[in-house]
């Protein structure tokens, strides 16, 4: 009866439209009077759950993104890459998939991606004849580039969500691979809708402006290589890998650049606190809703449910799947990681699944929802972008869902796809 209280009031108050992290410490309040627990345990385990050394890296994440957004570095990176596959057929489309990449591994999120980029390239794709829902679509699913891609502050959630026990160097290892994969998915799926529809592509500007667009964006690409490099190379902590980033961020776009002003650097502060105190909150008030799962044996429950269904482990995999792609579809992702990562990890463990490989796979479903709806944040965003309809954008944008589905699959079924980088470094 207790689990049914605690999944009953939560679905009942997101469905009446409360955010995700009050509906999640509303339901576990509920289940633990219904227990009989003291009321003061729903604060206790919320508090435990953000009392985590490493979560201090994420604010430090979200600002260097945030400088990064707002000082400049953005346009560069799209320099670089409209220099580089700018000559293409569909060569904004090119240019477009590849900034994601490359600027989604300095901020590490989706929506950063799609305000910095989109509001740059969506109307100059509109302006040179490609189709409004188009431009819109190839900027949407390119974002979820920068969370598979290191540094992203999702793959810290997911590694204090599976214990504490997990290497976040080794998670970042473990995307670098996949993301790239998702990324020339994309662009090979843009390529075959540019020349069905005969999208024009850039002059090629010449090897000397390859050369100098690189030269002004490798030193803010190298807020990555510091933070990730840092990282692995065991020099610093994730946190103090992070906090060195947000400063040589800072720096950057404050000395060398010189493009950080002081109302953008008042923004940037001001969009990572809220960032941050939205992550902190869901992670806080789903510690205790997934307390609550554990002791109500949810896991051990769900496992014997999948195993009833079939004992082959590439059907397992692929219900946990499509439970994960359905759920994306309707709550936030942080939220989503804390609940289903103690949920369905000691599935894909007794499988034989590397805990990294899982994450990879975690985080390019819960990728996915976001663009798309009821809930899709990135969808939404890129439409407003866009100036165009949801509707619209969904009537053409399923040959990009199915590129991004393509790489899952390889992701989830061949595990040198996300283990091989980790296993040499």
């Amino acid at each position: 009866m207790g689990l049914a209280i605690l999944l009953l009031v939560f679905v009942v108050l997101v469905v009446m439209g409360m955010p995700v992290a009050f509906a999640m410490g509303i339901a576990a309040a509920s289940a633990f009077w219904y227990e009989g627990f003291p009321m003061l345990i729903t604060f206790q385990r919320a508090t435990a759950g953000v009392s985590v050394f490493s979560l201090l890296a994420i604010p430090f994440f979200v600002l260097a993104g945030e400088i990064m957004l707002h000082g400049g570095i953005a346009v560069r990176l799209v320099k670089l890459a409209s220099a580089l596959v700018g000559h293409l057929k569909g060569g904004l489309a090119m240019v477009n998939i590849f900034s994601s990449m490359l600027f989604g591994g300095i901020s590490g999120s989706a929506v950063a991606d799609i305000s910095a980029l989109g509001s740059i390239l969506v109307p100059v794709m509109k302006e040179r004849g490609y189709r409004p829902d188009f431009a819109v679509n190839v900027t949407v699913t390119s974002s979820i580039a920068g969370i598979v891609i290191p540094p992203s502050h999702n793959m810290i959630i997911f590694a204090v969500a599976a214990g504490g026990g997990l290497s976040v160097s080794s998670l970042f290892l473990a995307g670098v691979i996949p993301g790239i994969l998702m990324c020339v998915s994309l662009a090979v799926a843009a390529y075959i809708l540019s020349v069905k529809h005969n999208y024009p592509s850039e002059p090629f500007p010449g090897w000397r402006e390859v050369g100098r667009s690189a030269g002004d964006a490798i030193p803010g690409f190298l807020t990555a290589v510091i933070i990730v490099g840092g990282t692995l190379s065991g020099v610093f902590t994730v946190t103090e890998s992070g906090a060195f980033g947000a400063i040589y961020a800072l720096l950057l776009t404050t000395f060398f650049y010189r493009s950080l002003s002081w109302k953008s650097f008042v923004r940037a502060v001001t969009g990572t606190v809220r960032t941050t105190a939205m992550v902190m909150i869901l992670i806080a008030f789903a510690s205790s809703f997934a307390y609550l799962l554990a002791l109500y044996q949810v896991p051990e429950r769900l496992s014997q449910a999948l195993v009833t269904i079939s004992d082959n482990p590439i059907i397992i995999l692929l219900m946990i799947n499509v439970i994960l792609l359905i759920l994306g579809m309707i709550l936030d992702m942080a939220a989503l990681i804390l609940i289903c990562t103690p949920i369905f990890l000691p599935i894909a463990k007794s499988l034989g699944m590397d805990p990294n490989q899982f994450g990879i796979m975690m985080l390019m479903n819960l990728g996915l929802g976001l663009c798309t709806p009821p809930v899709g944040t990135c969808l939404f965003v890129g439409c407003a972008v866009g100036k165009i309809k949801i509707e619209d954008a969904l009537k053409s944008i399923w040959p990009f869902y199915l590129a991004i589905l393509g790489a899952l699959v390889l992701v989830t079924y061949i595990p040198a796809v996300s283990l091989w980088l980790p296993s040499i470094l």
